[in-house]
């Protein structure tokens, strides 16, 4: 399904309803939104373009709190707008050009993330990943997603366990899509079943995205991700982080301070229906400690965690 949307305010609906989701995405998409606010706008002059823009990128930066590529590609488009001098029909053409470029370069730097990833993972190995860092939620390539495509373009014998991802079931409405398109070998399987999988040794890696990471290598990213770390560590099994350097919040010293989205108990289901009360966040926290390794565009970083 295409989804066409012809307002920055329709953008932010669509970032907010998860209809564009995946941190590297959702930044994307809110650099369109905000040359979509520009191209929109009557205004007549670049102050007057200024403003709109601007009031695009608020609007834009508030639809979802934790993946902090949003407020990272509204700040590169602001100054962006801030640096043009010419007038509004150039500023708009600017604009443009500058989300283009946010797109491009996060195709690119997840790509380069497959490279440096595909080494960790052997040939013919069992790896499981959570909820959905692929192609559709990166603007075309993926970041655990990329790792895997990465590595079985070198092996073809590797196998990938897809959690299902409740409540949402990114995993099993996504994931297992792109697999297939990739023609690699996938096995769904409910959330619930990740810890039996490890203890009868049919796991030999967990792979997971982010939507961001505190310099000192703490990771948010979709919850359930936390009790795969952990049980990653009981089992003896790497617990890897991919994710480009547009996920890293240097203004965020650790996982604790990473503002934590809850989204609506309608989500969930039954148990709002039968009017019991739901608590319903999407993302947690992953420490450092349990994370054997964070890949990005850059390499294969290590800890201790010292991002900047």
């Amino acid at each position: 399904m295409e989804l066409r949307l012809t307002t920055w305010q329709e953008v932010a609906g669509a970032i907010r309803e998860m209809a564009v989701r995946g941190a590297p995405a959702i930044g994307v998409a809110a650099a369109y939104g905000m040359a979509l606010a520009a191209v929109r706008s009557h205004a007549g002059s670049v102050e007057v373009l200024r403003e709109d823009v601007a009031r695009a990128g608020a609007g834009l930066a508030a639809a979802r709190p934790t993946a902090v590529n949003l407020p990272w590609a509204v700040a590169r488009m602001t100054e962006e707008a801030a640096a043009a001098h010419a007038g509004p029909a150039a500023l708009r053409e600017a604009l443009r050009a500058k989300a283009e470029a946010i797109h491009a370069d996060e195709v690119e730097r997840c790509e380069r993330i497959g490279e440096h990833g595909a080494g960790l993972l052997r040939a013919g190995a069992q790896v499981l990943t959570h909820c959905n860092a692929g192609a559709l939620a990166t603007g075309g390539f993926g970041t655990a997603l990329g790792v895997i495509r990465a590595a079985h373009r070198r092996g073809p014998g590797l196998h990938v366990w897809v959690d299902e991802t409740r409540p949402l079931l990114q995993g099993a409405r996504l994931t297992a899509w792109e697999l297939r398109q990739e023609d690699i070998a996938a096995t769904l399987v409910t959330d619930s079943t990740a810890a039996w999988l490890m203890a009868e040794r049919k796991v030999d890696a967990i792979v997971t995205g982010a939507d961001r990471i505190a310099r000192n290598g703490d990771t948010a990213n979709k919850i359930g991700t936390y009790g795969l770390a952990v049980l990653a560590r009981a089992h003896g099994l790497p617990f890897y982080v991919a994710a480009p350097t547009s996920t890293i919040d240097p203004a965020i010293e650790r996982g604790r301070d990473i503002p934590i989205e809850h989204r609506r108990p309608e989500e969930v289901g039954a148990g709002a229906a039968a009017g019991v009360g739901v608590y319903n966040p999407a993302f947690d926290v992953t420490p450092a400690e349990y994370v054997s390794a964070i890949v990005t565009e850059h390499g294969v970083h290590r800890p201790p965690y010292l991002f900047s």
